[in-house]
Parts: structure tokens; C-alpha cells; sequence
């Protein structure tokens, strides 16, 4: 029998499973509705997909460096009990080392095999079997001479709250040491970008629209405002960028001048935090662990 769309939308919406899977529980089943919900549910995958609606904004970002290849990999859970699950925390540490072996894409990363099996589906099994929504959200590699990695609030080894990576180009004992004061750094400042003309056109335009208004309140000259918001965006400039902040272990010199007194040159980073950006939803703490002994 041939599988539509519509009988893949149609089983989609019944049981809440991924696509591919219910077009393939349609075919395994010939087409028949009731027998690939059934398939579905053997094979555990509806009731992963019934948990699929709840957000995952807990949960666990992996970090793994290998000969100048350095990974983070963002694992949600729905909640910090299950982030401290040693179960997930296997399953990030499995997912993050196939990660150092994919390029930087988190759907490649889902389709590439971990023991076998594609990532996307031991996830699924993992769903099932820990009974709560996970999402591999992110991930982030990056490459350079040397690559230095931090945890903050770190979980277990190589996992945490918030993950760094810093890429250093220099002699490595000495980027080694300093790099993981930058990551460090990196952790409790959250850069925007590494400098100035890594940050976002858009970030760099409304900044200047605000501070523009702002200094035409002032009711001065035209040329003084000009100077004024030049001033300003210079500012702005060293508050946000990397290179151009003031180092937290010295605040006396920026972060590029603490490297280069060190003889060495960062040239790239990344800083991922579990559940940015994600809308979680409020809910007092004894609501939540109802509905975590409840099985909800």
C-alpha cells in the first residue's frame, strides 16, 4: 500500500512521533493506522513522542578537546533532577565524544551513529526509559593550535552548567595557563563577540539608535553629540567584546593584553548555558516534584 502525507500527518498527530518514524511504523505495518500505533508504542516511541510538548530547559552542556578539536553539546532535560541522573550523564558524555568526530551541524550530529544506532534514537530510547522529554539542542566545535575547556557548576567530569571553549595560538604551556583564566572569564562576563568586528551589524546599529537618542537629550551640539556617541560606542565596545574586555583575574589590563603578555593570541571562543533562550515555564517546587512522582 502506498504511505501519503497525509496518513504520515494523520499518525504525527495521534501518537506525536518524528516524521521518519511514522512513515516508517506506516510501512512496516502496510498502511494500517491502528497496527503502526501499536508499532509505534512497542518500539517505545510514542511514548517518547507524548512527552515531546514539555520543555526541556534543564539539563547538561558536554565538553570534550581533542589535538586542537574542541566540542560543547547541549542536553536538555526537564528537570535538575534528571540532569543529575547518572544515566543522562552518560548519555551526555557518549553523545559529546561522537560529537568531536561530526563537523560543527547538530542535525549531522543526530543522524551520526553512537554504538550502532543513530544518536536521534538512542535519545528516543533514553526518553522513554528516564520518563522525561530530552533535546539535543546544541553544539558548538571549534578548532585552533591549542584549545583550553571550562565547566562552571560542574555536574560530573566534562559536564556542567555552562561550558567554555577558547582557541589560543602560542607557545601551549603558556595557553594553556592562561587560556583557562580567559574561559573562566568567558564563564562570568558572556561576551558578545571576540571583538568588534565579530559583533552582529544589528547589535552595533541599535546600540548606536540608543545612545544617539540619549545623547540628543542632552540638548548639545551637533559636533559634541557626534564626540558623545563616539565615546560611547567605544564603550560599548570594550563592555562586550572579548578581546576588549577588562581581564577579571586583572583588571588592569584587557583580556587581548593579558594574552599577548603571556605571548599568546586567542583567537576564537564559544560559551554555552543550559536552557538560553528557552521560555521555561514558572512552576513553585513542590508543583514540580508532584508531577515528577505523578509520572506527568
Amino acid at each position: 500500500m502506498a504511505i501519503t502525507a497525509a496518513m504520515v500527518k494523520e499518525l504525527r498527530e495521534t501518537t506525536g512521533a518524528g516524521m521518519m518514524d511514522a512513515k516508517k511504523a506506516l510501512t512496516e505495518t502496510d498502511g494500517d493506522m491502528e497496527a503502526a500505533v501499536d508499532w509505534l508504542r512497542t518500539k517505545g516511541l510514542a511514548k517518547a513522542a507524548k512527552k515531546s510538548g514539555r520543555v526541556a530547559a534543564e539539563g547538561l552542556i558536554g565538553v570534550s578537546v581533542t589535538d586542537g578539536r574542541g566540542v560543547a553539546v547541549e542536553l536538555n532535560s526537564e528537570t535538575d533532577f534528571v540532569a543529575k541522573n547518572a544515566d543522562f550523564q552518560q548519555l551526555v558524555r557518549d553523545i559529546t565524544d561522537v560529537a568531536l568526530t561530526v563537523g560543527n551541524d547538530v542535525e549531522v550530529l543526530k543522524a551520526t551513529h553512537l554504538n550502532g544506532r543513530p544518536v536521534s534514537d538512542v535519545l528516543t530510547d533514553a526518553i522513554a526509559r528516564i520518563g522525561e522529554n530530552m533535546t539535543l539542542r546544541r553544539m558548538h566545535l571549534l578548532e585552533g593550535d591549542t584549545i583550553v575547556s571550562y565547566v562552571h557548576n560542574a555536574a560530573a567530569e566534562g559536564m556542567g552548567k555552562i561550558g567554555v571553549l577558547v582557541a589560543l595560538k602560542g607557545d601551549e604551556g603558556k595557553a594553556r595557563e592562561v587560556g583557562k583564566q580567559i574561559a573562566m572569564h568567558i564563564a562570568a562576563t558572556n561576551p558578545a563577540s571576540l571583538a568588534e568586528a565579530d559583533l552582529e551589524p544589528a547589535l552595533i546599529e541599535r546600540e548606536k539608535t540608543v545612545l544617539t537618542e540619549q545623547a540628543r537629550e542632552s540638548g548639545k551640539p551637533e559636533a559634541v553629540i557626534e564626540k558623545m556617541i563616539e565615546g560611547r560606542m567605544k564603550k560599548f565596545f570594550e563592555e562586550v567584546t572579548l578581546l576588549g574586555q577588562k581581564f577579571v583575574i586583572n583588571p588592569d589590563l584587557t583580556v587581548a593584553e593579558a594574552a599577548a603578555e603571556a605571548g599568546v593570541e586567542v583567537t576564537g571562543y564559544a560559551r554555552v548555558a543550559v536552557g538560553e533562550g528557552i521560555e521555561k515555564k514558572e512552576e513553585d517546587f513542590a508543583a514540580e516534584v508532584a508531577k515528577t512522582l505523578s509520572g506527568a
